[in-house]
């Protein structure tokens, strides 16, 4: 009796200690200044590995009448700062996109609407969760599989609103081609919002909840 009460409080505190390692970020999303829907990245340490899950809900309407929609999952694997699978699919306004890779052997096999591509073994997708990506040169774009070179610019210290309170973060502009990111960290290298150009010379902003 002794020993199963002594396996259940071991049990417990295992998975207390896993789920103490899960981070969550999730953002209010805005077309200019009007709720379009949700992003939420949730991201889970197990051993060595960490599991990343995003998925994406937009929805944007004039006057009742739906002009355009999005939904967006995907599941991302990582071993330290090396990206080593990764499944997604996405509806945008009934546009099918599907990405799937897999690390093998040296390098990292990527299949997606944009085509298949060989990758070095410690590749990074847009994971802006992890400021480590800012240091690369290329990323894989997990919408449609393409891979971008980007240009990241030196961090200029702001002040943000977060969650109704002014504080200070290091701005970012990253350029890959026709994306154009402005991302914003904490001092501790938290991500703390995005914004980045729409259609029509619109503005989409995340909004951490």
């Amino acid at each position: 009796m002794l020993n199963k009460i002594a396996l259940m409080i071991a049990s417990l505190v295992f998975y207390a200690s896993v789920a103490a390692a899960d981070q969550e970020w999730r953002f209010q999303v805005y077309l200019d200044d009007k709720k379009i829907g949700t992003h939420d990245f949730v991201l889970q340490q197990l051993d060595k590995q960490r599991k990343l899950k995003s998925e994406a809900n937009f929805e944007y309407r004039l006057m009742f009448v739906k002009l355009y929609g999005y939904e967006h999952e995907n599941t991302e694997t990582w071993v330290g700062d090396c990206l080593t699978g990764i499944e997604s699919k996405t509806d945008a306004n009934g546009k099918p996109f599907k990405v799937s890779g897999s690390l093998q052997g040296d390098r990292f096999l990527l299949r997606g609407t944009a085509g298949e591509a060989e990758l070095p073994s410690c590749s990074m997708s847009f994971a802006y969760w992890n400021p480590v990506f800012l240091q690369q040169e290329r990323l894989i774009n997990v919408q449609n599989g393409e891979v971008h070179d980007i240009e990241v610019s030196e961090p200029e210290l702001v002040q943000i609103e977060v969650r109704g309170v002014m504080q200070p973060a290091y701005r970012y502009l990253l350029d890959a081609g026709e994306l154009k990111i402005e991302l914003w960290y904490s001092e501790d290298n938290e991500w703390l919002a995005l914004e980045t150009d729409a259609r029509g010379g619109r503005r989409l902003r995340y909004q951490l909840l």
